[in-house]
């Protein structure tokens, strides 16, 4: 009779275990993307492998290109032209940190100022493809406090809120003490409570507003559970193996981030707005953003269907070539071809990012030494497809 009962026992906390792990092993399979640790990144499928004749061909005009535009060693950063995944040719040059004369490398992280839309965006694309968000949510469903009621995801993504740039209203008497350091969080109370209004109406037209960004990582953070540089570390960085990629964190890195220079190696000095995130404040490397690029081009990492959403131009408002999509640039060209970056700037920092799907072509130029010359790398997709850009004129860059 003792034998029956303790039987019965166990068979009821088998049952129990067992229900306890179908449950929890239910939410595991919600939160997988998000919050399990990666152990080894996504295997990316390259292309066709490049003949040593192809890199050749294509190696020398780069090579001269690049000695054109940074001519007796002048340039101070990081640059990459890869296809297929491939790397053709990359040059690392100058000083990451001028005091201490240390040497810029292929793993030195550089500050990559607004191509850090490009990745928030990427970020917020993986969670709308496991059903945590979605293009047409309001943001008043996810950030309670948010006073603005018909702005969406996308019309962030696109710049279309209408939302006033967050370096611009903080700056006004009563608004904001500038000895104080800004957080996204401080950027969505004032906002709330200090009568901002809107710009122009919602989605009527295209704005580049950083602070629409500001509110996609704040959006991040809350359907994560994780504060915006663990998520991006679990939804983007792992996942591609971004072995030397990570968010700036103000308090953490101030003083061991690569500093960032004025053209005389005047080193720019850190602000109030230096704490904001998802607008910019991810360091990388070239390196480092091809696998991003590979990846962010490949069905084993994002659905490809929803990637081509990002590549259409939502402002169509004025006839024009130029556009932008879900954090992406592009040129339209009347021919039917289509050109996708995206360019940065903050403070002495200058970034470029090229990607040409059609072509699987990356391109990337990084600096900490302000250089516009940086820009010009765009030219350089005249080499592998039917660009109109010419790699030998003087034309004054965006």
């Amino acid at each position: 009779m003792i034998f029956i009962k303790k039987a019965n026992i166990l068979q009821i906390l088998l049952l129990l275990l067992v229900l306890s792990s179908c449950k929890q092993k239910k939410i595991l399979e919600i939160d997988t993307d998000l919050k399990t640790p990666i152990a080894t990144p996504i295997v990316i499928q390259q292309g066709p492998k490049l003949t040593p004749a192809y890199i050749e061909s294509k190696k020398n005009s780069i090579i001269y290109f690049y000695n054109k535009n940074w001519p007796n060693k002048s340039a101070n950063g990081g640059f990459l032209v890869a296809k297929n995944g491939q790397i053709i040719y990359e040059k690392y040059e100058g000083l990451a940190n001028y005091k201490e004369k240390s040497a810029m490398t292929s793993t030195t992280p550089l500050h990559i100022a607004s191509v850090s839309k490009v990745i928030t965006a990427t970020a917020i694309l993986k969670l709308v493809s496991v059903k945590k968000l979605y293009l047409e949510q309001k943001v008043t469903t996810i950030l309670k406090e948010f006073p603005y009621p018909d702005v969406t995801i996308r019309t962030l993504l696109t710049h279309r809120s209408g939302m006033r740039n967050y370096a611009y209203f903080t700056e006004k008497k009563g608004i904001w003490d500038r000895h104080k350091i800004l957080s996204n969080q401080d950027i969505l109370t004032i906002m709330a409570t200090k009568d901002i209004d809107l710009e122009f109406r919602t989605n009527s037209r295209f704005s580049y507003c950083n602070t629409n960004y500001a509110m996609l990582a704040l959006i991040i953070e809350k359907v994560t559970g994780l504060e915006y540089k663990d998520a991006m570390k679990e939804i983007v960085f792992k996942p591609l193996g971004m072995t030397n990629t990570y968010v700036f964190d103000y308090e953490k890195d101030k003083l061991t981030a690569v500093p960032s220079y004025k053209r005389n190696f005047a080193k720019v000095n850190l602000d109030y707005l230096d704490a904001i995130y998802g607008d910019k404040n991810i360091y990388s490397t070239p390196r480092d953003l091809l696998k991003f690029d590979n990846g962010r081009n490949s069905a084993a990492y994002l659905d490809q269907k929803l990637l081509q959403e990002a590549y259409v131009g939502y402002s169509n408002e004025h006839r024009g070539t130029k556009n932008y999509g879900l954090g992406i640039r592009m040129i339209n060209w009347p021919t039917g071809k289509n050109f996708y970056f995206h360019n940065g700037w903050w403070h002495g920092n200058t970034a470029s990012y090229v990607t040409l799907p059609e072509e699987k072509v990356t391109i990337i130029a990084l600096s900490n030494k302000y250089d516009k010359r940086i820009y010009k790398v765009r030219k350089l997709a005249a080499l592998f497809g039917d660009y109109p850009f010419h790699l030998e004129d003087n034309e004054k860059e965006e």
